[in-house]
């Protein structure tokens, strides 16, 4: 049975969240890490909005936030439910955050309705997954359909360099990434894009790919970027195999990315060709 979360107080939900907001700000600064923000002006000042992000790390939640903050407001996240089961719980309940079950999502999005018609902002990452190959992955429509009955603009974006802390992925070893334990001097991005609006009698499908378009142009903006390529001979697991790095590509990562059915599968990104399908004898 997935847990009910409790409903903060009028008011308490944003005190936490500052309260958490101040807490995050010193830990960045004690461990000297480089958070760098572009676009933050698309993250309307009142009403509601949809921030939706690539997935490349564990922490990627507390970048995202990062430039609605700037703006004075505090985005209501949708996590993975079991996180609800650790200790964080009671904080995320206090921040406003919503679970989400993957088995049973319709409470999760009939919540995040509501918030949404109440004028909140809300983030999503909406490849319900870290991306092995680090491109933009299958994406789920949830966004799409949510700012089709609600009419919040979706503010698209992507993050980079969290990669190097903490995430999923293959070494050339063959082994998953440990969680880097030196951050001074590490840099993350965050870029958002012109938000848009999606008509009411858009196709879900057509606007994800839409979607999934606009979060790659600032992905590969942002992993483009000089401070963020590989140093010369350097092996780098943690960049994409399609811009010099030595991630997975996307059909390797196909093997272990973890993808709904329901998702919208790519027509965006690097598009590799398929193995040729071996021939049999031909006929007489």
């Amino acid at each position: 049975m997935p847990r009910s979360p409790r409903s903060p107080r009028p008011g308490s939900r944003d005190r936490t969240y500052r309260a958490v907001v101040r807490s995050s700000r010193a830990a960045f600064r004690a461990l000297r890490l480089d958070v760098r923000t572009t676009g933050a002006e698309h993250v309307p000042t009142s009403g509601p909005a949809i921030l939706v992000a690539n997935h490349a790390s564990y922490l990627d939640f507390l970048f995202l936030g990062v430039p609605a903050v700037e703006r004075g407001r505090y985005p209501r996240f949708l996590c993975r439910e079991p996180i609800w089961h650790t200790p964080a719980a009671r904080v995320l309940d206090a921040m406003g955050h919503v679970p989400v079950d993957r088995d049973a999502p319709a409470a999760a999005y009939l919540r995040t309705r509501r918030l949404l018609e109440d004028g909140e902002v809300i983030g999503l990452f909406p490849e319900a997954g870290i991306s092995y190959s680090y491109t933009v992955r299958s994406l789920m429509r949830g966004a799409a359909a949510l700012a089709r009955e609600t009419g919040a603009p979706i503010v698209p974006g992507a993050m980079w360099g969290a990669q190097r802390l903490w995430t999923v992925g293959r070494t050339p070893w063959g082994t998953e990434p440990a969680p880097e334990l030196r951050w001074h001097g590490r840099r993350v991005d965050v870029r958002l894009e012109a938000a848009f609006h999606v008509p009411p009698d858009a196709d879900l499908v057509t606007t994800t790919r839409d979607l999934g378009e606009r979060m790659t142009v600032a992905l590969e903006t942002l992993q483009r970027e000089p401070h963020h390529q590989p140093r010369p001979g350097e092996v780098a697991p943690w960049h994409p195999a399609h811009l010099g790095g030595h991630a997975l590509t996307r059909r390797q990562s196909r093997e272990l990315d973890v993808v709904p059915r329901s998702a919208v599968r790519p027509t965006w990104g690097p598009q590799e060709p398929e193995p040729e399908q071996e021939q049999g004898p031909a006929g007489p």
